[in-house]
């Protein structure tokens, strides 16, 4: 953002400091007010309602009043600021996606090369008074292994066969992950950031490393969510009935029979994932169903579980590979695709080293994620981020679980 447009914000911001003077001061100063933001004006007439509000207020509810008007004066200077600037944001990465379409080359003026401004006004004050809140709806709780299970016999009479140790489901994603051209120093490495190094294959965000609360579905050594099982089944479906169909003709006695209704639950499961539009919001849809968790049941299923593990990083070097990104993905390179989506992380990966050196990460979010994101706010440059993603795969590939993992390659 040009540093015109933030000076006059900060100063605008300054402003706004509810001094009973700088109120009732005439507001037309060369139409200086009709230029002020929706927010700012917004807040400015809060700031004076309020101000001719206290008659009969407690200390405590007018320090509350004054403190809280400062805080929406400030919050709204800096939503001003800071919604400028996203939609600059926004508006470059449609230019670079259209370059992209018709095969033009991008270049650093595609990008906002100033990082976003960062809130840092005071917080906003705790209300003295007992508030009347609306009640909220109780959050769903995440559903957890148990859940899957439950809808998998619930829907499919099936239930996933978990391995015998934690090291059979390692050889079996080694194997599979190698045959279909994933490299161990990408499995392995993805696998340690994204588990720590010690995940198991039925380990869920949030429920490891002693956590006792799920925080997302996302679930085994690459972290599926129920939507990305939802999305492999519709479209790896094929692929993955196509290998265990043969497994099946390999397999005799008992154990085939128990084959043979895991590959008809499978191409049910793959028949309902194919059922709506090839979209993510409708894969989240199923996802948030019990038919999702039935799905998603199968990401610990021995036979499957690799399968699905594999598709998940494979489409992301499928998609650089079709767009004629020739050179192997690092494994970071890889889990930013993983991180961010594939078209964003692509924008990512393609970028020279000097270009990353200086192209900030706020180009690749929403305000929203970014905001909440500690470790892109740190690590703010394309260089940054990359380099703090392979320092974290470097000391979780020591963990006892990587090493494992390495060892099944």
């Amino acid at each position: 953002m040009h540093h015109s447009i933030r000076n006059s914000l900060s100063r605008r911001s300054l402003a706004l400091v509810p001094l009973a003077l700088a109120l009732l001061a005439p507001a037309a100063r060369g139409g200086e007010a009709e230029a002020l933001p929706p927010a700012v004006r917004d807040a400015n007439a809060q700031l004076l309602s309020q101000f001719f509000a206290q008659g009969g207020a407690s200390p405590a509810v007018l320090k509350y009043r004054r403190k809280l008007a400062e805080y929406q004066a400030a919050r709204a200077a800096f939503d001003a600021e800071a919604g400028a600037y996203w939609s600059q944001i926004s508006e470059k990465r449609k230019g670079r996606n259209a370059k992209r379409r018709s095969g033009q080359q991008v270049t650093l003026d595609d990008y906002v090369l100033e990082h976003p401004p960062l809130y840092n006004g005071p917080k906003r004050p705790a209300n003295p008074e007992p508030e009347e809140t609306p009640d909220r709806p109780a959050k769903k709780p995440i559903p957890v292994v148990a859940d899957f299970l439950r809808a998998a016999q619930e829907l499919y009479q099936f239930t996933p066969q978990r391995p015998a140790s934690e090291v059979e489901f390692k050889r079996a994603y080694a194997r599979y992950a190698l045959a279909s051209g994933l490299t161990r120093e990408q499995a392995v490495r993805v696998y340690a950031f994204e588990t720590g190094g010690t995940g198991s294959h039925d380990v869920q965000a949030g429920i490891e490393h002693g956590g006792k609360r799920a925080i997302s579905t996302a679930m085994g050594y690459n972290q599926l969510l129920t939507t990305n099982s939802v999305e492999l089944l519709a479209e790896q479906g094929h692929e993955l009935i196509r290998a265990l169909a043969e497994k099946v003709a390999r397999t005799s006695g008992p154990a085939r029979q128990a084959l043979e209704h895991k590959l008809v639950v499978l191409k049910k499961m793959v028949a309902h994932a194919k059922s709506v539009p090839d979209t993510w919001s409708e894969h989240e849809k199923i996802g948030n169903t019990a038919q999702g968790w039935a799905m998603h049941a199968m990401v610990i299923d021995i036979d499957v579980g690799p399968m699905l593990q594999t598709h998940k990083l494979l489409t992301s070097v499928l998609f650089a590979r079709a767009k004629g990104y020739s050179r192997p993905l690092t494994a970071a390179e890889l889990e930013m695709m993983n991180l961010t989506g594939d078209g964003t992380g692509l924008d990512m990966v393609t970028m020279p080293q000097p270009m990353r050196e200086q192209v900030p990460t706020s180009n690749f979010f929403q305000r929203g994620g970014y905001e909440r994101n500690p470790v892109a706010i740190r690590h703010n440059t394309v260089a940054k981020l990359l380099a703090v993603t392979d320092e974290r795969m470097d000391v979780n590939s020591g963990k006892p679980g990587a090493r494992e993992l390495a060892g099944a390659f």
